[in-house]
């Protein structure tokens, strides 16, 4: 169970202070099914990658373990997610830790049921699949995505 009754730190919360408040941040970051996919799959190919590449003693496989995690991840949030990786905020082993935690969730079944806490803690309808899908809704309420302000748009 996610701690969200002061909402959504980083969205409609002040923004984290550790990595437990950062977790549903990243999460919220990443709430389109595909993202998560992509993420995985690539969190599961880096480390095979670098096991690998350790484990044979051949330095350039290793290096390719990060562009294996990093370049899918990153483009499943331009074009899935419609918002700017978690990473480039400036919480790069929070959000390393982010990835890792997200794939053990997965693995493990539990990743929906974190979904659902933060969809319902920011009151997400059934179609509003991302945070770009919200900051689409016309209400008043402040969104910030990445921590910046998001405005309503005009019908």
């Amino acid at each position: 169970m996610i701690d969200l009754s002061d909402g959504v730190p980083g969205v409609s919360a002040p923004d984290p202070e550790n990595f437990e408040e950062f977790w549903p941040y990243y999460l919220s970051q990443h709430l389109h099914p595909t993202t998560r996919a992509v993420h995985a799959v690539g969190t599961l190919a880096a480390v095979t990658t670098g096991i690998t590449g350790l484990l044979r003693r051949k330095p350039t496989t290793l290096l390719w373990a990060p562009l294996l995690a990093y370049v899918p991840a990153f483009a499943s949030h331009y074009v899935f997610e419609k918002n700017r990786p978690a990473t480039l905020g400036g919480h790069v082993l929070w959000s390393i830790g982010g990835d890792f935690r997200m794939l053990a969730h997965t693995l493990n079944g539990s990743i929906q049921a974190d979904v659902d806490e933060i969809r319902e803690a920011l009151d997400m309808s059934p179609d509003e699949v991302t945070l770009a899908d919200r900051a689409g809704r016309e209400e008043t309420w402040p969104l910030t995505v990445n921590s910046r302000a998001v405005q309503p748009q005009e019908a």
